[in-house]
């Protein structure tokens, strides 16, 4: 065998359909786009969603909900992860750096906020993270604190 005379496997290479071309190819005149219309002409076609002139159905719903782009700097974290953060790594110091590392928020995230979903029993001390009221009463109640709470 020699690179010259190496050959694609049978059927795996067809010639491309020339429209266009005569009665005989079975492809002539119209060239397989029908009579008339838009569809029919070069260049002739519409976007998506288009309804030939009649008001299309993402324009006949009404407008509803926004989502803020700000939402991914923004992170809850709740006391049960909280719990488990202290007992796996004897941290009593939370701060948005510890919760980064222990991979609790994304990294993107600035501003964390405690959320009360759980059972905490460790003292543990908040520092630049917000706590919800809830969790906040829960924490003092384990003996920790909320100290320079964001929000």
């Amino acid at each position: 065998m020699e690179l010259n005379t190496i050959k694609p496997p049978a059927g795996s290479k067809h010639a491309k359909r020339r429209v266009g071309r005569g009665i005989g190819s079975g492809l002539g005149k119209t060239a397989g786009r029908g009579h008339k219309g838009q569809k029919s002409r070069a260049g002739g076609y519409h976007k998506v969603g288009f309804e030939g002139g009649q008001m299309p159905l993402q324009r006949r719903l009404p407008k509803r909900g926004f989502k803020s782009h700000l939402l991914k700097f923004n992170a809850e974290v709740n006391l049960t992860d909280l719990q488990r953060l202290a007992t796996e790594t004897g941290v009593a110091e939370v701060d948005l750096l510890t919760l980064k590392q222990a991979r609790l928020v994304g990294e993107l995230a600035k501003v964390v906020k405690v959320i009360k979903s759980g059972e905490l029993t460790m003292k543990v001390v908040l520092t630049g993270i917000g706590a919800t009221a809830g969790a906040k009463a829960a924490i003092e109640a384990a003996g920790g604190s909320v100290g320079g709470s964001v929000g």
